[in-house]
């Protein structure tokens, strides 16, 4: 069987464990750390899971990688008034997952344009790091490639912000289907009101 070239981008990216893509990623993190927390960049870090979530090398899409720091929610102790079991500073979880955090601050620091997808790229012991997958939606290439200009209508206008995109939708439990999933369509608040 003949491998085209994205399945031998995707089997590099699979065997990270060699001496030389070790050394390889000590130096673009210890770069990659010194950048400021959203980066335009110009060509996507692994093309093939890029081009598996709708990029194309034309005008109309622009790319982004974003860092988000790793673990769960932090808050704030307070000072008085519980008892320290109830205090609930600790072990929380937050609603919305890293990658969908890392796509709205894309999102708002490019507020021209749609996020159309995202995927992740590197981390570390303090960070993980994303590529976001943005599309101009009044870029006439766009609006003329039938493929993607579904994204030019108002519906998608901020999809970011309601939880439309991919990793979005997994937040909110979407992807579960059938018995035990009743409640949380169309939103978790409207399962509670049924």
């Amino acid at each position: 069987m003949v491998k085209s070239m994205y399945r031998y981008i995707s089997e590099t990216w699979r065997e990270t464990d060699t001496d030389e893509m070790r050394t390889l990623w000590r130096e673009r993190l210890a770069q990659w750390r010194k950048q400021p927390t959203v980066v335009r960049i110009e060509h996507p870090t692994r093309l093939d899971r890029a081009r598996s979530l709708g990029y194309k090398a034309k005008q109309g899409y622009v790319l982004a990688r974003v860092h988000v720091r790793r673990g769960a929610l932090r808050r704030s102790r307070p000072r008085s008034g519980r008892k320290p079991r109830k205090m609930g500073f600790k072990r929380l979880t937050a609603v919305k997952n890293l990658k969908w955090i890392a796509e709205e601050r894309v999102a708002r620091k490019f507020p021209n344009l749609e996020v159309l997808n995202s995927y992740f790229v590197a981390s570390d012991g303090v960070s993980k790091w994303y590529e976001v997958i943005l599309v101009d939606p009044n870029h006439p290439a766009i609006k003329n490639d039938p493929s993607i200009n579904w994204i030019c209508n108002k519906s998608n206008r901020r999809r970011v912000f309601r939880g439309l995109t991919s990793s979005g939708k997994k937040a909110r439990g979407l992807r579960r289907k059938g018995v035990g999933a009743e409640k949380i369509r169309p939103s978790v608040q409207k399962g509670r009101k049924r």
